[in-house]
Order: structure tokens, then C-alpha cells, then sequence
């Protein structure tokens, strides 16, 4: 996370002029150059969870991660860019798409954009969105559901990870339980590379979620090193909730509790877990496998 009051220098300051847009701004073609606009003060303070709950929004920085909210109909409010720092050619059908869509464009000189900027090489756009997140009762439930369920997550980057795998293996959802860190986090979004908007997240407690699973018939499958069956060696079609927990204390005693069936992936090395990204990364794509061998 960049600080507030860093000041960056322009990248491209040897370029005689700015990057033309063809984007019609109307009139937000106006440059905010001051850091003492009360505007750039306002997203800067979104740095804070309080004020992003506060707000009911979070933040999108970089292209990938805006233009994946946008293809998912995630709804934008803002889109903070700054020419000088753009690293392709397709800022501009994303900036025309986001107008479109309603989201307000605002132009940002280069110190502005890093006092608001996250990373430490910024990408020229930062979009203000609604906060993700859905009840439990709103996920999708199907024949052949595949949900991944995470428990204590501490770290946005893992959580971010956990997405992105979860995107890539087709799952039908993420259920966070009893978090420790904000789903809504911009190292959330980061992480998963804007897959956040593409896969169906609800955030519940423990002992909710089990009963919603069993309610739908969704057998839940437990991570654990003391498992006795390898995680290859049970079934992962049919309706599934692969359940994972933090690499250092795992899983709490009500899932091992309430657990269908128990997988354990077996370590060969000094270390006797994997990061719980990794771990649920393993589990899906052994899910897919299987049910792509039917």
C-alpha cells in the first residue's frame, strides 16, 4: 500500500505532450491537480475499512481488475485516471465503457493519482464501486454445485487467490466464514485479479453456513493433515463444499464435526501444510478432474 503523502514522479516526463483521449469528458474534463482537493481527500481515507463500510464501496485499481467489473455489470460510481501512467492502448474503450455504464470520469495529474494510487506502480486507473458480497441464500445451487468454503481467512492476498482459482475452476461460489480480514479489501481485489466480481461471494458465520449447506444437500468435504483418505481418493462430484482453513491452526472442531468426509494432501517435503490458497487451488482442480473424467 502506497502512503497518503507520497508524491510520484510522472513516468513518462520525457513526452512533450499528454496522451490525447478520445473520450468526450463533458465536464469532467477538468485535471484535479491539487492534493488538497476535497475529492481526492475522500478517496484517500478509503484506504481505511471503516470509511469504505461507512461509504458501501471499495476500491478497483488497475486495468484488468476495472474492465473485470465492468464485464460482470459491477455497478462503478467513480473512475479516477491518469494518462501519464497508462501502460497499453485500451484505456480508452475501457474509459468509454465505464462513462457508458454510468460511472463519473475524473482526471488526475500524476501526483494526484499516486496520493490515491495503492500500488507502488500505478496503472493510470482506480474505479470507486459497491461493495461485493451476497447472502447465503442467494448463492447459486445446482446438481453439480462446487463451492469452496474458507474459514478465518487473515490475509486479502490468499482470500484474493482463493477467487482467482475458484474463477478459474468454474466453481459455483466462495462462502468466507468468520473472516479476519475485509472481502472487500483492495488487496482482495488485487489478488484475484478482479475475478471478484466474476464468482458469487457470501460472508457468514460458521454454524449458518453449515446448516445451509445440509439444508441443500451439499456434502461437505473437510482439509486436514490428519485425514486418513487422500484427497484423490474421495468423490468430488455431486453437489460438494470443499471447506479449508488456515495453515496454522486449520480447521475448527464444529467442521471436522459436521464433516461429510475429511481429504488430506499428502506433503513429501520438511513441511507438513500448504498455504490455504494452495491447498484449495489442489482441491478444485482435483474436483474438476474428476468431473470432467465422467
Amino acid at each position: 500500500m502506497v502512503p497518503a503523502s507520497r508524491s510520484f514522479v510522472n513516468p513518462r516526463a520525457s513526452v512533450p505532450s499528454r496522451p490525447h483521449l478520445n473520450v468526450d469528458m463533458d465536464n469532467d474534463s477538468n485535471v484535479v491537480k491539487s492534493l488538497q482537493n476535497p475529492r481526492i481527500k475522500e478517496v484517500a481515507r478509503l484506504r481505511k475499512r471503516s470509511c469504505r463500510d461507512e461509504r458501501g464501496v471499495l476500491v478497483i485499481e488497475g486495468y484488468r481488475e476495472v474492465l473485470r467489473a465492468l464485464e460482470n455489470d459491477h455497478s462503478l460510481r467513480e473512475l479516477y485516471y491518469c494518462p501519464e501512467f497508462f501502460q497499453g492502448e485500451n484505456e480508452q474503450t475501457l474509459m468509454a465503457r465505464a462513462r457508458a455504464a454510468g460511472c463519473r470520469l475524473i482526471e488526475c495529474s500524476p501526483p494526484v493519482f499516486g496520493k490515491i494510487a495503492y500500488r507502488d506502480r500505478p496503472e493510470g486507473l482506480l474505479a470507486i464501486g459497491d461493495q461485493v458480497g451476497r447472502a447465503l441464500a442467494e448463492m447459486p445451487v445446482g446438481v453439480q454445485s462446487l463451492f469452496l468454503v474458507a474459514e478465518a481467512i487473515e490475509k486479502p492476498g490468499n482470500l484474493g487467490s482463493i477467487l482467482r482459482s475458484a474463477d478459474a475452476a468454474g466453481a459455483s461460489g466462495v462462502i468466507v466464514c468468520d473472516p479476519r480480514t475485509d472481502i472487500n479489501n483492495p488487496n482482495t481485489v488485487r489478488a484475484s485479479i478482479g475475478t471478484l466480481f466474476a464468482v458469487p461471494v457470501a460472508q457468514a458465520d460458521t454454524r449458518d453456513t453449515i446448516e445451509w449447506l445440509q439444508k441443500n444437500k451439499i456434502r461437505i468435504v473437510t482439509a486436514s493433515p490428519n485425514a486418513r483418505q487422500n484427497y484423490t481418493e474421495i468423490d468430488l462430484c455431486g453437489p460438494v463444499a470443499l471447506v479449508v482453513g488456515t495453515e496454522q491452526v486449520g480447521l475448527s472442531q464444529i467442521w471436522t464435526d459436521n464433516s461429510d468426509e475429511s481429504a488430506m494432501i499428502p506433503m513429501h517435503g520438511q513441511v507438513d501444510s500448504l498455504n490455504v490458497a494452495n491447498a484449495a487451488t489442489i482441491l478444485l482442480f482435483e474436483a474438476v478432474r474428476q468431473r470432467q473424467a465422467k
